[in-house]
């Protein structure tokens, strides 16, 4: 049977060591620091050392990821094209877009927060849509299939878009008993279409 995998990425750090980490949304557009480059450069050479060459890559409209994404195509194969589409952008977190995670936390509270990190529910305020996250994910699952059959596709997003990816299974409640949702900086995760469904091979892979 065919086998179209999709290795999905998270982009690399954007707060340097002392900076106090913020919850960075779709309205803040940061540059990756020192240690961010460092990430996609070693993604990109972890992935071609394991044979994982994308026929193209995809990213969000975002800094961050565009220059993960062009860092990591340079330890593969610069020929790789790269198209940015706004259905990976990151998501707009409301009021608490670009706000220090205790400040999130003193919000939304504790139980808000693990309800987003283990389900996906978006806390009060947040300006985040899960059916038309999932409907997006489902249609580009969709249109690689039929583009990049037998071929290896990879997107570079952010940890609030990709936590919706593993929807395309059709059973996230089971990707859920095995996986974390949470994508680390410069961590991916490999999802396969065998000709029928996709499966979620692995998650948040560290290079």
């Amino acid at each position: 049977m065919p086998q179209t995998t999709l290795i999905i990425a998270r982009h690399g750090n954007t707060f340097g060591p002392g900076e106090t980490p913020r919850r960075v949304g779709g309205r803040t557009d940061l540059p990756l620091v020192e240690s961010g480059i460092a990430q996609a450069s070693k993604l990109g050479q972890h992935l071609f050392d394991r044979l994982l060459v994308p026929q193209i890559v995809f990213s969000s409209q975002q800094r961050r990821t565009k220059e993960t994404a062009i860092l990591a195509i340079e330890s593969i194969d610069p020929g790789i094209p790269l198209e940015p589409l706004a259905i990976f952008n990151e998501l707009d977190y409301g009021p608490d877009e670009n706000m220090p995670e205790d400040v999130v936390l003193a919000r939304i509270g504790e139980d808000a927060l693990k309800a987003w990190d283990e389900f996906g529910t978006p806390p009060p305020g947040w300006q985040i849509d899960p059916p038309t996250l999932i409907k997006s994910w489902n249609e580009f699952g969709h249109f690689i299939v039929k583009n990049y059959t037998d071929r290896v596709v990879m997107v570079v997003t952010s940890n609030g878009t990709a936590r919706f990816a593993p929807h395309m299974t059709g059973d996230f409640e089971a990707f859920r008993t095995h996986f974390p949702l949470k994508l680390s900086t410069g961590a991916y995760g490999i999802m396969q279409h065998d000709g029928i469904r996709w499966s979620v091979q692995s998650w948040n892979v560290k290079p």
